[in-house]
């Protein structure tokens, strides 16, 4: 269980909120907006009206014993931007704040951000690979350069174990489960028959996987 503070409470920021709630983890969220803060008040263990930009009302808080602040204020850079600063000043351990736009980004993790995320821009990336593609069922962005995908089984390899393709040194990717209707079966052995009625979530380069993809 973690203690974790939000400070912004639009659709990100309590979609959040309630994630980490069903984690089990403790939160105190923060708003400006006394209707936001009402509609987190049935799943945040303590919930605040307040601007997070004003140096008095962020020291009440006691960011530093916090294990996690997020700032998820997305209509106001400026104010994201001062609030990830002063967080840091007053001692957070870890920062994790949002960003539309790359330059944006580097601003925040030059005041103070230990990580940023892209909602928008990670949305949109992740439905084009999941969508522009009749290979792909789903897709998760490890980093730059990997990510696992759920593709469908490749033509060529129904009928043929993991072994007889050679699945990781000719393609250098790893199986990481094999998926039959909602069941899921992880780390498949090598002798394992591929079937055209299943999925397979891969891990590997992303270039390697668009190669492979394209093979289909």
């Amino acid at each position: 269980m973690k203690s974790i503070l939000i400070i912004g409470l639009g659709r990100f920021g309590k979609h959040m909120a309630q994630k980490f709630s069903e984690q089990g983890n403790d939160i105190l969220a923060v708003d400006t907006d006394e209707d936001r803060v009402n509609a987190v008040l049935p799943f945040v263990t303590d919930a605040q009206i307040g601007d997070a930009t004003n140096e008095m009302f962020v020291e009440s808080l006691g960011v530093a014993n916090f294990d996690l602040c997020v700032v998820a204020i997305g209509d106001n850079f400026q104010s994201s931007l001062e609030t990830t600063s002063l967080l840091k000043d007053m001692g957070a351990q870890f920062v994790l704040s949002r960003a539309s736009r790359d330059v944006h980004a580097k601003f925040l993790l030059r005041n103070g951000a230990d990580e940023v995320v892209y909602t928008e821009k990670e949305t949109a990336e992740r439905l084009a690979v999941k969508y522009g593609n009749d290979s792909v069922f789903d897709y998760i962005e490890i980093n730059e350069d990997y990510s696992i995908y759920e593709i469908g089984v490749p033509a060529t390899w129904v009928g043929k174990s993991i072994l007889d393709k050679k699945v990781r040194s000719k393609f250098n990717i790893s199986i990481l489960a094999i998926k039959r209707g909602k069941e899921i079966y992880p780390l498949p052995h090598p002798d394992h028959i591929f079937s055209e009625t299943e999925s397979l979530m891969i891990l590997g380069r992303n270039e390697d996987v668009e190669r492979l993809i394209k093979q289909h």
